[in-house]
C-alpha cells in the first residue's frame, strides 16, 4: 500500500468520525424514541467495515445489511449518513434504492425536522466522500501524467543515445573512408613518382661514368628506396586501420542468398587488421561450406567483444551427416588462421554445424606492436 493510499483512507477515516459524531448527536437528540447503545455500536462497527474492505460486492453485501435493519429498526436510519458516506460509491448502486423505503417512512411521523436533518446529512455526507473521491481521481491522473512524462524521457534519452551511437558510427565510417581514400591517393600519385624516381636513378647510376658523382647518386636512390617504403608502410597501416569489419562482413552477408541470415554485431571498438581480415576470410570460408555441403535453412553470424576476447559464432540449422576435420582444407585454414591469433576454435555437430572462435585482445595488440 503506498503512501498516498493510506493518507487517503486516513482522510476517510476523518469525514467518516465527523458524519459518526454528527449522527449521534442527532440520534441522542431524538426525544420520540428509545436510545439504544447497539444501534450505536452496530453503525459505527458496519462504518468501520466498510472502510477496511475494497471489494464491491463486500461493501453491497454490509449496505444491504444495514438497509435490513433499517426496515425493522427505524433508529437504524439516524446512521444513514453514515453508510451513505461508502453506500453510494461502489459499483452495485442498485442496492441504494432500497435505501429509500425505510427514509420514506421516516418522514411518516409528526416530526419532520429530523428527516429532513438527516437527509441533510446524507447530502453533506455524499459532498465530502465526493471531494475526497475527486481528489483520489486528480492524484490518478497526475500520477498518470508523471509516468507519461517519465516514460517520454526516458524514450527521449534513449533515442538520444541512439542517435548519438548512429553519429559516431558515421563520423567513424567517414574517418575510414578518408583513411582509404588517403591512402589510395598516396599509392596511385606519389608512390608512382617515387617508383619512377627510383628507376630513373637506377637509370643514372648505370650510365654514371664520373666516380665523383656515383656516391651521390647512389645515396640519392637509397633515400628515394626508404622514402618509397615509408610510403607503402603507411599506405597499408591507413588502408589497414580504414578497413571496417561490421561493413565487410554485411557485405558478404549481402552478397549470400543460399538461405537466411541472422546477424548480431557487438563490437565497439575497432580490431587489430589481422583479427579482422581472419574474421572475414573464415566468415567466407564457412559460408562457401554451406552452399558446398549443408542443407540448412537458416544461419547465424555473432560477433561479441569481451574485455579480453572477441568471440565469433557461426551457426546454421543443418543436418550434419559426417564430419571430419582433415577432410578439406578450408576447416583446417580456419583453424591454422585462429591458432596464428592464440585463439580457440570449437566445432560443434549436435544440432546443426557451430564454429565458436575466441580470439584474445591483449596478445594479439602486443604482437601488433612488437611488429612496429
Amino acid at each position: 500500500m503506498t503512501r498516498n493510499t493510506v493518507m487517503r483512507k486516513y482522510a476517510g477515516l476523518v469525514d467518516k468520525l465527523a458524519i459518526f459524531i454528527c449522527c449521534l448527536a442527532v440520534y441522542l437528540g431524538q426525544t420520540n424514541m428509545g436510545i439504544y447503545a447497539a444501534v450505536v455500536l452496530i453503525s459505527f462497527v458496519l462504518g468501520c467495515l466498510l472502510s477496511y474492505f475494497d471489494d464491491y460486492r463486500i461493501k453491497a453485501f454490509l449496505s444491504v445489511g444495514f438497509i435490513v435493519l433499517s426496515f425493522f429498526f427505524e433508529e437504524f436510519l439516524f446512521f444513514l449518513p453514515l453508510i451513505a458516506y461508502d453506500m453510494l460509491f461502489h459499483k452495485l448502486q442498485a442496492v441504494n434504492l432500497l435505501a429509500l423505503v425505510p427514509l420514506a417512512e421516516l418522514f411518516d411521523g409528526d416530526d419532520i425536522i429530523m428527516p429532513v436533518i438527516v437527509c441533510i446529512m446524507i447530502i453533506l455526507s455524499v459532498l465530502l466522500r465526493n471531494r475526497m473521491e475527486t481528489g483520489r481521481r486528480m492524484e490518478e491522473r497526475y500520477r498518470d501524467l508523471s509516468d507519461t512524462a517519465r516514460e517520454m524521457s526516458i524514450q527521449l534519452e534513449k533515442q538520444k543515445n541512439e542517435l548519438l551511437e548512429k553519429q559516431d558510427n558515421e563520423l567513424s565510417l567517414a574517418t575510414m573512408n578518408e583513411r582509404n581514400r588517403i591512402a589510395r591517393e598516396i599509392h596511385d600519385n606519389v608512390g608512382h613518382l617515387l617508383s619512377s624516381a627510383i628507376l630513373q636513378s637506377g637509370a643514372l647510376k648505370t650510365l654514371n661514368r664520373d666516380e665523383r658523382l656515383s656516391g651521390n647518386i647512389q645515396a640519392l636512390h637509397d633515400t628515394l628506396s626508404r622514402a618509397m617504403n615509408s610510403i607503402r608502410e603507411s599506405v597499408h597501416r591507413l588502408y589497414d586501420e580504414s578497413v571496417d569489419l561490421n561493413a565487410k562482413l554485411t557485405e558478404i552477408i549481402n552478397n549470400f542468398s543460399f538461405c537466411e541470415i541472422v546477424y548480431d554485431y557487438n563490437i565497439s571498438g575497432n580490431p587489430d587488421k589481422k583479427v579482422k581480415y581472419a574474421f572475414i576470410s573464415i566468415l567466407q570460408e564457412a559460408l562457401t561450406n554451406i552452399i558446398n555441403h549443408s542443407d540448412a535453412t537458416e544461419v547465424k553470424v555473432i560477433l561479441n567483444e569481451h574485455p579480453a576476447l572477441y568471440q565469433l559464432i557461426i551457426k546454421d540449422n543443418g543436418k550434419v551427416k559426417k564430419f571430419d576435420v582433415n577432410d578439406g582444407l578450408g576447416i583446417r585454414n580456419m583453424i591454422d588462421r585462429v591458432h596464428s591469433l592464440s585463439g580457440n576454435i570449437n566445432i560443434i555437430t549436435e544440432n546443426g554445424f557451430e564454429i565458436f572462435i575466441a580470439v584474445p585482445k591483449e596478445a594479439h595488440s602486443n604482437e601488433s606492436t612488437g611488429s612496429r
